[in-house]
């Protein structure tokens, strides 16, 4: 009883502690919570659709704007460079990274039976530190997908412009044409006519474009798009030019990762299958002998 009012305890500590902590909104986090309106990709799960997020970051939101009136801009970049946008996705992300560490205690505290402190403390410890991993891992894997995706949305973008579309209208059909393939790429192509549509500039639409994304194959491509968007120069040729120096950087990534698995697949190998094989190899012929010396000198 008494580690479960402690877990109870923490966790009302933990709330108090981070949202005196939280930073008082500035001008940089107003320009993150630009862009209001989100795209939902083709093949996203039913029940992402269903779920009212703001209704369940409501009670989250309610004790923060005890403390900050907006979120903070650090979380915020952080959640929106895994694909996650609104303002409630980061009241959201910090309600779980306070609750699951005292859910966590308060689990161990009730069913775990021997070395209960130990394991409350790393039950708590886990529970802080598993949503910033989730975060991370969600961060990375996003733009790994981009950086696959980029090679053909750039070569399908070419051939529009080719075809006689203009620059916003082939992003438009790119964005429509990859939803099922390259969600993340169309969700973001199509963020860029959205705020053209509101009145953004082409220019700090692309920009944000490339802030959102946070690859340097992106900024790269927004800055040769700024550059024939200022000189006026042909597109389609450097589209095909830039898409195959992709695809090169793409294939010499996949060497080198083909190059580390000799190096990786050492340590398994000399740990768990050579000592297996020694033993299915070695292990009847010292058996034979054993036998024959026990015959010989017994």
């Amino acid at each position: 009883m008494g580690l479960i009012i402690l877990g109870v305890g923490l966790f009302v500590g933990f709330l108090f502690l981070f949202l005196l902590l939280t930073p008082r909104p500035s001008a940089a986090g107003a320009l993150l919570q630009e862009v209001t309106r989100t795209v939902r990709p083709a093949n996203a799960p039913a029940w992402r659709g269903a779920l009212d997020v703001d209704y369940l970051a409501k009670p989250f939101t309610l004790v923060r704007r005890l403390f900050a009136p907006e979120p903070d801009p650090k979380l915020v970049r952080r959640l929106m460079l895994a694909g996650y946008r609104k303002p409630a996705h980061a009241d959201i992300f910090l309600g779980a990274r306070l609750a699951l560490p005292a859910v966590l205690g308060v689990l161990v505290a009730t069913y775990m039976g021997g070395n209960v402190i130990m394991w409350f403390f790393i039950a708590i410890a886990v529970g802080f530190f598993a949503p910033d991993f989730w975060l991370k891992w969600a961060i990375d894997r996003r733009i790994d997908r981009i950086r696959r995706s980029l090679p053909d949305g750039l070569d399908f973008l070419a051939i529009c412009l080719e075809a006689g579309l203009g620059l916003d209208q082939g992003i438009v059909r790119l964005g429509q044409e990859l939803r099922v393939s390259h969600p993340e790429l169309a969700e973001e192509l199509l963020q860029i006519n959205f705020e053209q549509r509101a009145g953004v500039a082409r220019i700090a639409a692309w920009k944000s474009f490339s802030d959102r994304v946070d690859l340097e194959s992106v900024r790269s491509f927004v800055a040769m798009l700024i550059q024939t968007d200022r000189f006026g120069t042909p597109i389609s040729k450097s589209l095909s030019a830039f898409s195959d120096a992709l695809r090169v950087a793409r294939r010499q990534r996949a060497e080198e990762l083909a190059a580390k698995t000799t190096i990786k697949l050492l340590f398994p190998l000399a740990l768990f299958i050579a000592p297996a094989m020694g033993v299915v190899l070695l292990g009847p012929a010292l058996i034979s002998v054993a036998k024959h010396f026990q015959h010989t000198f017994g």
